[in-house]
């Protein structure tokens, strides 16, 4: 029998351990840096936040839709503040702003945002490189039920370059732009 005792997952309490991690990252940016990127974050989810509210579904074909587009919009916001911020340490400190913001907000649209199945199929397109707005766009039609629908395709696309471009104007705004 195999003995996997040794082997943790996520710590006794691991976040304590998130916790130490940010701690770490605070230490290399300044006072004022930290603020900025808290700052930018709470603007990205305000702008997020916006957004959402403006997605009425229809019919529950729709509501799936909706719920789509918040996790894209949300992927977004993630691999955009990676790409746009100075460094990781900001980035990190500016994400997890975002998403404590949405928290207070909705906890309901918090999950949703986080939905890790879905940001797994945006990671993989995200990841292959080269093309990846349309990889964006095939992957939210996928994600939508409307897998090679041009039309949903391009409306992942869509949304996908619109709100990074949010992210680029927002971090450059702010300061933090690499």
């Amino acid at each position: 029998m195999l003995d996997d005792s040794d082997i943790k997952i996520a710590g006794n309490k691991p976040s304590e351990s998130i916790k130490k991690l940010n701690d770490v990252l605070e230490k290399n940016l300044t006072p004022e840096e930290i603020s900025k990127a808290k700052q930018l974050g709470k603007i990205l989810a305000e702008k997020f936040l916006h957004e959402s509210a403006n997605f009425y579904p229809t019919d529950s074909e729709d509501s799936q839709m909706l719920l789509q587009r918040k996790l894209l919009l949300s992927f977004t916001v993630s691999v955009s503040l990676d790409e746009f911020c100075k460094n990781d340490s900001i980035s990190g400190i500016a994400e997890k702003s975002f998403l404590d913001r949405i928290r207070d907000f909705s906890q309901e649209l918090y999950v949703s945002c986080s939905d890790t199945g879905a940001f797994s199929f945006y990671y993989l397109a995200f990841r292959r490189g080269g093309e990846i707005e349309r990889r964006m766009g095939q992957t939210f039609a996928m994600l939508c039920s409307h897998d090679g629908d041009p039309i949903f395709q391009e409306l992942g696309e869509t949304l996908y370059c619109w709100f990074a471009s949010v992210v680029r104007q927002e971090t450059e705004k702010i300061g933090l732009l690499k």
